[in-house]
């Protein structure tokens, strides 16, 4: 079957990325199998999985989905969900092709949103679901100096919290919102007209937009959405 071309995304979005870890299944399922056939930007996922981890992901993803659903390969990067496979992390190129390549340790999430930030500027819409420890955190940092959008997982609605409250203590988080909020707002930023723009938060004075500095404690979350 003949693969549809990228849409034109010069004024919109240019990829989703959701990033995951501890009870990343779970969640990256209920995000997945939230956006619609028409979903029009290309989505992104990587979870933490050890080298060698058997590649089911994107059969679990693809079971609930309208939209399809693939395990990445270095090349174009393609509509739909495109899954990292374990152990690896994607750089991004501005013509919207993506380069595999290892990463042994667990920053594959920073990794990939600084390439995705670097590649696309403002138009990255970044998602931190549940996962243990703070990968994602310079990622979003990273997002955000670029001019993207940040979403993350109530950290008190996630398995495991540390990833999404790592990424609130940066203050460059717009909202933080419940497992089944993260969908239908991934659908209002991008499909819904001036949604994005109407959904802006400004970044506080206080947020660390430099290099990531030592831990500190989680602050409020800056927005939520409610349904």
């Amino acid at each position: 079957m003949a693969t549809r071309p990228l849409p034109d995304r010069r004024h919109g979005f240019g990829v989703v990325a959701l990033a995951a870890s501890a009870g990343g299944v779970r969640a990256l399922r209920t995000v997945v199998s939230g956006l619609p056939a028409d979903f029009p930007v290309p989505v992104l996922v990587v979870q933490h999985r050890g080298p060698g981890t058997p590649e089911l992901l994107s059969d679990l993803l693809g079971a609930r989905a309208a939209l399809p659903v693939r395990t990445a390969a270095s090349g174009p990067l393609l509509p739909g969900v495109t899954v990292l496979p374990a152990g690896t992390t994607a750089e991004l190129h501005p013509d919207g092709r993506l380069a595999l390549r290892a990463c042994p340790t667990a920053r594959t999430a920073d990794d990939l949103l600084t390439s995705a930030a670097a590649a696309f500027g403002r138009r990255v819409l970044a998602v931190v679901l549940t996962g243990r420890l703070s990968d994602g955190a310079a990622g979003v940092r990273a997002v955000r100096r670029a001019g993207g959008r940040v979403l993350v997982q109530d950290p008190d609605d996630a398995e495991a919290p540390g990833m999404p409250s790592a990424a609130l203590a940066t203050g460059c988080v717009e909202h933080a919102l419940p497992l089944d909020l993260v969908a239908p707002a991934l659908v209002a930023y991008a499909m819904a007209p001036g949604a994005a723009d109407l959904l802006a938060v400004p970044i506080p004075p206080w947020a660390r937009l430099g290099p990531p500095g030592p831990a500190s404690a989680r602050p409020g979350m800056t927005s939520v959405l409610q349904g």
